[in-house]
């Protein structure tokens, strides 16, 4: 029968198994996912889709064309299923699942407002969608380019779209630290804000929400960013999806308003 050590040679080794397990590196916490949220706001149109809201009044299919640079090609998403567009027409299809929703896209990397527009005849129009989504702006800060050469460009681009009844929704730019640092974001965000409003169509205000995240929420940018600290994430891209998809839900069913007085019975107020 083996005997047990003394109580005092019992202590010390105790001490020093505490110590070897004290000197052991740490294991760092598993990073909590960001929460995909933006202020009201941010994430509401101050115009109604009237095309769109049409539509799914009447039951009838819906056909949105995405067009756009790498954001909306998908360039950092994992896959093709989890660019914005694919996961915006999924989120689509969950808030109208009655409806049929086709979601097309038609982003190509690398592009800037006058290479997309050469493509509006066949990639956009020809498709006879009931929505637009452009998103655009991004390149031409990065590349230094005349800013407001874009402004004309932009408007040439709403003005196709809108004379043959089609809605229109804007993207800007993304808030990412290799499009911050460039002296002409803020303005390529002024101006595009500005043209949606005298063009009377709907802005969504990504840099202002990912702003957002970043500052007021604090969603790191490894959190929403892919490594090249540029491109969107798969995390990122489902929100913005998320957003957008709620966005145009509420612009295409929104109650009208005339005079600022609700057109609602008086019994349903």
């Amino acid at each position: 029968m083996t005997r047990m050590g003394s109580p005092r040679r019992l202590a010390a080794l105790l001490a020093a198994v505490t110590a070897g397990i004290m000197m052991l590196p740490a294991r760092a916490p598993a990073e909590t996912p960001a929460q995909c949220a933006a202020f009201s706001d941010l994430a509401r149109f101050n115009l109604p889709l009237s095309r769109v809201a049409q539509r799914v009044a009447l039951g009838e299919p819906v056909k949105i064309v995405a067009i756009g640079s790498s954001s909306t090609s998908g360039a950092g998403a994992s896959s093709t299923a989890s660019t914005y567009p694919s996961r915006l027409e999924v989120e689509l299809k969950a808030r109208f699942p009655r409806l049929s929703i086709t979601v097309l896209n038609r982003g190509v990397g690398g592009e800037e407002v006058p290479q997309m527009l050469a493509r509006f005849a066949e990639a956009v129009i020809a498709e006879k969608p009931d929505l637009v989504i452009w998103q655009l702006g991004t390149n031409a800060v990065l590349r230094g380019h005349d800013v407001g050469k874009v402004a004309e460009d932009i408007h040439e681009g709403v003005a196709r779209l809108k004379a043959i009844g089609i809605d229109v929704i804007l993207i800007d730019l993304q808030f990412a630290p290799r499009v911050i640092e460039k002296a002409d974001a803020a303005p390529m965000v002024g101006l595009i804000s500005a043209v949606a409003k005298r063009d009377n169509v709907d802005l969504f205000r990504r840099f202002a929400v990912m702003r957002e995240w970043s500052e007021t929420r604090h969603v790191s940018f490894q959190q929403s960013l892919a490594p090249d600290g540029l491109h969107m994430n798969d995390w990122s891209y489902s929100c913005m999806a998320k957003l957008l998809a709620s966005a145009i839900a509420d612009a295409a069913t929104r109650v009208p308003q005339t005079a600022g007085v609700s057109t609602l019975p008086v019994a349903q107020r």
